[in-house]
């Protein structure tokens, strides 16, 4: 009888040492976290902040907070990249390919055309091409919790249907604050205005800049179809997103925590991944019933405008460096 309580007791044991800590990582101290995007709330990347906060608090037991700021009100993607570098903001989702201004590798992430399809990206950002753009940040004062979605950018503008090369040319297009974006634009002709994502609309709407390229989920929940009237299919880029950590924010964290965070950001991803595909049709349904006239390029259009970046590729692929070109050419070979 006497061993019999022991043994119910022993099982009783890690219910309570969980009830104690209030999580299933051992210390876990309190910690209030700034977590900031550029995408406003109801789009797919804020519901996976928002997930990932909630996570957070579960398996905390409500230690951690992570506050959520969405709609870049903490400032544009460079100037919040700098904040964490600082300590000032602790998390950022984004445009991955923008960091290649701190590394220049993570412009491979931004060639024109390189990924056939959402699967295939997540095989290539998830595995060994992923961890080799990851450890290139500590040293730039950020870290890597891994790649979450933004989906294929196509582009939008309001002075003419864009069914050919020839189309675009002289349109003045916003593109994010990356070097490889302004040379990819330029190419295919148009005036390439590098803009940050919270001074867009404006633009758009004063006449700053005639259009823009981002996924549908960014032109419905920005609502950038009030200022747009043609939308070409060009999927051009997938844009991989980064969720970044300030490295003066980790390194004061322990083992248990860093755990916490990773595995948080971890299952954030999978839902984050399969809302944004799950809603992409019907962003492009809701494009069209807002007013939007929807061009797909035909084969031999769409190859023109491959064959017009090619010399951008051949320029970056110098400047991305063997070793990266040839791991990531290995990957999307795997992944196909």
């Amino acid at each position: 009888m006497l061993w019999k309580s022991k043994r119910v007791l022993a099982g009783l044991a890690v219910p309570l040492v969980l009830a104690m800590t209030g999580s299933a990582y051992g210390e876990i101290r309190s910690h209030e976290v700034k977590f900031a995007g550029a995408n406003q709330k109801g789009h797919p990347q804020v519901m996976g902040m928002e997930k990932f906060a909630e996570i957070v608090k579960e398996k905390s037991g409500g230690k951690v907070v992570v506050n959520v700021f969405p709609g870049g009100v903490l400032g544009g993607d460079v100037q919040t990249v700098s904040a964490l570098q600082g300590g000032v903001v602790q998390m950022m989702v984004l445009n991955a390919g923008i960091l290649q201004n701190l590394a220049k590798p993570f412009s491979s992430v931004d060639l024109p055309f390189l990924f056939t399809s959402p699967q295939q990206a997540d095989k290539v950002m998830d595995g060994p091409f992923g961890d080799h753009l990851n450890a290139m940040l500590p040293e730039k004062g950020l870290v890597s919790l891994g790649y979450w979605e933004l989906g294929f950018r196509n582009l939008t503008n309001k002075k003419r249907a864009v069914a050919s090369l020839d189309d675009l040319k002289g349109l003045k297009i916003r593109i994010i604050q990356s070097p490889i974006m302004v040379d990819l634009f330029s190419a295919l002709g148009t005036n390439a205005v590098p803009l940050a994502y919270t001074e867009l609309y404006t633009a758009l709407e004063t006449g700053t800049v005639d259009g823009q390229e981002n996924p549908y989920a960014n032109i419905i929940a920005a609502k950038f179809y009030e200022v747009q009237k043609f939308l070409t299919n060009t999927r051009h880029i997938y844009n991989p997103q980064i969720v970044i950590v300030s490295k003066k924010f980790w390194d004061g964290l322990n083992a248990d925590e860093q755990k916490l965070f990773q595995d948080a950001a971890a299952e954030a991803r999978t839902y984050q991944r399969q809302v944004n595909r799950d809603k992409d049709a019907d962003f492009l349904k809701q494009i069209k019933e807002r007013g939007m006239q929807v061009t797909d390029l035909a084969p031999a259009e769409l190859a023109k405008f491959q064959a017009a970046v090619k010399p951008v590729v051949d320029k970056y692929t110098d400047q991305i460096g063997a070793e990266t070109m040839k791991l990531l050419q290995a990957e999307l070979a795997k992944a196909k």
